[in-house]
């Protein structure tokens, strides 16, 4: 397999990642006038088995770091698989509440506070599992503290938004925080799967390619159980059926392939860096997605647009704060 072995390409390909999950979302975003999200999720989790299978046979085969794919397979351990899937199972929960949310409020709200709230709890969950690995904690921390700083101004500025509609604001809301409640513990049990000659807090047997394959399982085999009850109770809208499915163009099906191929693409490149940069900093680092999000939404799908006065001070500040909390968490490696 191919791994990373210096510290700044690994910090390079752990921002390449976090632009892969600050910007799938935009797939989602393209079909939401036509195409439920419930029904664009089947999609985006085929997107991540084809990439997850793909990299485990390339990449996680090729090179001369460690195992390679088949041969971990052959030794991993049923433990092992087990911590990899249900990491891919809490995640699954998560990010269909997250997607949820943003169907809702938007990629502008929706991803800061769930994302960002995840990104918070998941810096201190990867933290009591590995421990500082060379991280300054003080910087490390007052990081942390920026970034609920941002997702505070956030949840301000989304209520200035949708002031006069207090049943739709609340629902968005929580369920955002509800979504980063989830998918701060994902990183972590998927962490406990892998072995500590490849990453530092490890506590199982398989390589990095192979605890994201199994992760990735999770994740599938769980999506019928949850998307199906959202369909059945949603959260906005009427009840839909496998049928509806079927209702779908290719252009739209395959919208949904590609957002689970960019953010596969980002676990794997991840995954690559973190023996290098450690669970907390890779957390950390890949993480900052909300800012990319962020972008997106205020400044290409104009969800803030004619928003009222005051709610551009409210983002500014959302902006820089998030902004300052990567560049602090990044500085705490250093």
């Amino acid at each position: 397999m191919i791994l990373i072995h210096n510290f700044l390409p690994a910090v390079i390909l752990l921002l390449f990642s976090m632009v892969c999950w600050g910007s799938w979302s935009n797939t989602q975003k393209m079909t939401a006038k036509t195409w439920r999200f419930e029904l664009f999720y089947f999609d985006f989790v085929w997107g991540l088995l084809l990439t997850a299978v793909i990299a485990a046979f390339t990449l996680g085969s090729f090179g001369s770091d460690g195992r390679s794919f088949l041969d971990d397979l052959a030794q991993a351990d049923t433990t092992s698989i087990l911590y990899a899937m249900a990491g891919g199972i809490v995640w699954n929960l998560g990010t269909l509440l997250l997607v949820a949310a943003m169907a809702i409020a938007g990629m502008a709200v929706g991803f800061p506070i769930g994302g960002g709230l995840a990104w918070v709890l998941g810096i201190v969950v990867n933290f009591i599992f590995a421990g500082a690995q060379g991280n300054n904690v003080t910087v490390l921390f007052a990081g942390v503290a920026l970034i609920v700083a941002a997702i505070f101004f956030c949840m301000q500025a989304y209520k200035k938004l949708a002031s006069g509609q207090k049943s739709s604001t609340s629902k968005g809301l929580i369920i955002s925080l509800l979504a980063g409640l989830t998918i701060a513990f994902f990183y972590g049990l998927v962490v406990k799967s892998l072995d500590p000659a490849y990453v530092a807090g490890g506590a199982g047997h398989l390589t990095p390619f192979t605890g994201v394959f199994f992760f990735t399982i999770g994740a599938v085999v769980s999506t019928p159980v949850f998307n199906l009850f959202v369909m059945r109770h949603p959260v906005d809208g009427e009840k839909l059926s496998v049928k509806d499915y079927f209702k779908g163009d290719i252009k739209t099906h395959l919208t949904g392939v590609l957002g689970g191929i960019i953010w596969m693409s980002g676990m794997v490149i991840s995954f690559m860096a973190i023996p290098k940069a450690g669970p907390t900093i890779s957390y950390a680092l890949t993480n900052g997605a909300p800012v990319v999000a962020m972008f997106w939404g205020v400044f290409v799908w104009k969800e803030f647009k004619g928003a009222p006065k005051g709610t551009n001070a409210l983002l500014t500040a959302m902006f820089i704060l998030f902004i300052a909390g990567l560049i602090t968490i990044t500085m705490s490696k250093i």
